[in-house]
């Protein structure tokens, strides 16, 4: 991957956030062959961003492929592993998709669901910009947190 063909500033400030350092953290993690290793966090971080052009090179109708997985698992982790950086309670993510993109993403904290995100064209998994992708993470993020908030003793169990 080309410096040039990357979507994402090297000096862009939402890099420094702690939801796109956690992004860069679970794309890592899932990383199980060490592609990413010398990779910076804006190439690792680039494939979320869909612009327009890359939208368009997108077929409407298609089955998603393990790449894609791993970075909608990654999403959903990072919002997991901040809930529990903010709350001290295990956080625990499960995506539920058929072959074609179809499912759920939830996130439990003890016996409460925080989170439930209903999964359409996962093949078409992305955000208008970095800044959309965070932004996107912290409403999730403060929902869970606030649902915790309102049912401390189910999120406790």
């Amino acid at each position: 991957m080309s410096e040039a063909a990357l979507t994402i500033s090297r000096e862009d400030p939402v890099l420094e956030t702690d939801f796109v350092r956690e992004m860069v953290r679970q794309m890592r993690a899932v990383d199980t062959y060490g592609s990413y290793d010398s990779w910076s966090s804006e190439q690792i971080l680039d494939p979320f961003v869909l612009t327009k052009e890359r939208q368009r090179e997108i077929p409407v109708v298609g089955d998603p492929d393990e790449i894609t997985l791993s970075r909608v698992k990654a999403f959903y982790n990072a919002i997991s592993a901040l809930i529990e950086k903010e709350c001290g309670l295990m956080a625990v993510p499960l995506l539920n998709l058929t072959h074609e993109g179809f499912g759920r993403a939830l996130i439990t904290v003890g016996k409460l669901v925080v989170m439930d995100r209903t999964l359409r064209d996962v093949h078409r998994f992305g955000f208008a910009s970095l800044s959309k992708m965070k932004d996107e993470g912290d409403k999730l993020l403060s929902v869970a947190l606030e649902i915790i908030g309102q049912h401390p003793k189910v999120a406790g169990m």
